[in-house]
């Protein structure tokens, strides 16, 4: 069988992705793998170049069942856009009913052909049934979401020869393909398409709040297209229920289109099936917005869509500076300050560009109290929240007991506190603060007799409480993603601390209130999450540790699949990660050495041997 490809390349970060295909690989099928007897793992060729397009070789005339079972599961981790050459290791019958596009099974170390392919119900000559197993990861459905997976997995597939050929071709097998992981990474790549939270506008024009939802792509198949494809689909279930698409339903790229690309001049075409009399101008913007912003993960240099009609009619053109007008989306929004607290509690903050340089490795240099009651060292604040337009903040004091906000202005003073805790310890009273794009605050009560999690909308308005139906455990931390849609919950239970992602359902006027519906876990391998932070519009910065195993800091995808690329550099003893939705400016950490920052290309340096709990807006 095809073992996994150890060694094999990764996949690369969805706005690296390379179009150039390097070369052609043409796979044949293992020939000296017995036709009968013990069948057992065969080790394929690492592939070290992800540039190169993989092509499977077809049948070969009087291959035995097991070079066929190894053709075909070779076929299924190639570069054929339609699976066109693993059908034809399928009878006529079951290539037609055949439907790979229904899953994808990932695998620990690829599928493994079962020993004991033993002679099915008919003559045994013409009849074999043989096993697939391995151990689960994941599974990609059939709207391309991923969702991780655990547990064995066994399949069976029917082999028949054929009486007049004497061609042995598989007659029965599931639909969807299966692949080890490494070859998933190989042939795979996270993208985010965008839809618009639902009946959520922000600023004063009323911008719609871009939301990303990511899905896996088969990296070398018209990749451009498929994401197209997906996005007009809609949204995936998980997100479905919270963001809205403004695309009309019905609304497919026009027959025949394939291969889609930007011209010489960076700008990209798509011909779909409306009328112009369909769409409004306003509609159009949005409509092309949310293509732009998809695309962009896989050309980073595309600079403009133009939407066509029926007929080669123009619907609208946009370019990349008027989307990022047209929608308010986090991963544009470049902040000013890094914020923490002081030695002597009170919030002070420094300029991104400081951050980010070389110089300076002492204590605090370039902070500065913030304006207004934060910085005057009124209140021992333990935690600080900055709203995403930097306008305000919110602050916990009194050793976790109480949560202020205020304005970050000269003047002014503290109010009484928005919400208490009663807990018994400050680890039991209330999270660090959370802001989303609406000016919406998030905060949990930690206290284990009275679990509750609370949303003050624009900062001010009375706590409600906020519904989490799905939740088992205790939340013990909390950081809402920008758009307002999403939500990461730190939830002990049993002793063991696991990071959720969960939607926001808001108020419909059906009088329900707020809930986090639908947990899903990020991290299913890690069994103590200790920081969080949202770093980029699907992506989260977690500090935590597996099973037996020392603290590390990485990226986690909000689906639970695994990041290509390094890890953030090594640090001893993190209490708090800071990281930003605009992936240009620095990590800041709270570590043993106080406040550290990590620039682009650099070691971690020393800001603040005194500081504690850093934040970026949100």
């Amino acid at each position: 069988m095809v073992a996994d490809r150890e060694g094999g390349a990764r996949r690369r970060p969805a706005r690296a992705v390379a179009y150039a295909a390097l070369g052609v690989v043409l796979l044949a099928g293992c020939a000296s793998m017995p036709d009968r007897g013990d069948l057992r793992d065969v080790e394929s060729t690492p592939r070290q170049d992800t540039g190169v397009r993989v092509f499977a070789m077809p049948p070969a005339d009087g291959a035995g069942p097991g070079e066929i079972m190894q053709g075909f599961l070779e076929a299924l981790t190639s570069d054929d856009p339609g699976y066109d050459t693993a059908r034809k290791y399928l009878t006529a019958d079951a290539a037609r009913s055949w439907r790979p596009e229904r899953s994808t099974t990932v695998l620990a170390n690829g599928p493994s052909i079962e020993t004991d392919c033993g002679p099915g119900a008919r003559e045994e000559t013409n009849s074999v049934t043989c096993v697939l197993a391995g151990s689960r990861v994941a599974t990609v459905d059939a709207q391309q979401a991923y969702q991780p997976a655990d547990g064995s997995y066994r399949e069976k597939l029917h082999l028949t020869k054929d009486a007049k050929s004497g061609q042995w071709r598989i007659d029965g097998l599931p639909d969807g393909v299966v692949m080890g992981n490494s070859d998933f990474q190989r042939n795979y790549t996270s993208v985010d398409k965008y839809y618009f939270a639902s009946n959520t506008a922000v600023g004063a024009s009323g911008q719609p709040v871009a939301v990303a939802d990511p899905v896996f792509v088969r990296s070398k198949v018209d990749a451009m297209t498929q994401m197209v494809r997906s996005l007009l689909k809609g949204p995936t279930a998980w997100l479905g229920p919270v963001v809205r698409s403004s695309f009309p339903t019905g609304t497919a790229l026009q027959k025949g289109v394939t291969g889609l690309a930007p011209d010489d001049q960076n700008k990209l075409t798509v011909p779909l099936n409306l009328r112009a009399s369909r769409v409004a101008s306003g509609k159009c913007t949005e409509m092309a917005t949310q293509v732009l912003f998809t695309l962009r993960n896989l050309a980073p240099t595309l600079e403009s869509v133009e939407l066509q009609g029926t007929g080669g009619d123009r619907l609208c053109e946009l370019t990349d500076e008027r989307a990022e007008s047209a929608a308010w989306h986090g991963a544009s929004k470049h902040p000013e300050y890094v914020y923490f607290i002081d030695g002597k509690h009170r919030v002070v903050r420094m300029p991104t560009a400081s951050t980010g340089s070389d110089s300076g490795s002492g204590s605090g240099t370039g902070s500065a109290p913030v304006p207004g009651p934060m910085g005057e060292g009124g209140k021992r604040l333990q935690s600080v929240a900055v709203s995403r337009d930097e306008h305000n903040a919110a602050g916990v004091a009194d050793e976790g007991r109480s949560l202020y906000v205020t304005s970050l202005a000269s003047g002014g003073s503290f109010d009484e506190a928005l919400v208490s805790s009663a807990g018994a310890t400050p680890a039991d009273r209330l999270t660090t603060p959370s802001w989303d794009a609406r000016g919406d605050l998030w905060v949990a009560d930690r206290d284990p007799h009275r679990t509750r999690l609370f949303v003050l909308e624009q900062g001010v308005g009375k706590p409600e409480q906020v519904a989490v139906p799905d939740l088992s455990g205790q939340i013990k931390d909390v950081r809402v993603a920008a758009d307002g849609a999403r939500i990461a919950l730190v939830v002990e239970k049993d002793g063991k601390q696991s990071l959720f992602i969960g939607r926001i359902q808001r108020d419909d006027g059906t009088g329900q209130g707020i809930s986090v519906d639908g947990l899903r876990s990020a991290t299913p391998d890690l069994e103590k999450v200790s920081a969080i932070s949202w770093a980029g519009d699907s992506r989260l910065l977690v500090v935590g540790q597996e099973q037996g195993g020392v603290q590390q800091m990485r990226y986690v995808q909000v689906d639970g699949s695994t990041l290509d690329g390094p890890a953030p550099g090594a640090l001893t003893s993190v209490k708090a990660v800071a990281a930003s939705e605009d992936e240009r400016v620095p990590l800041v950490a709270y570590s043993e050495d106080g406040i550290v920052r990590l620039p682009s290309g650099a070691q971690w340096q020393k800001v603040d041997k005194d500081g504690s709990a850093p934040v970026y807006p949100g």
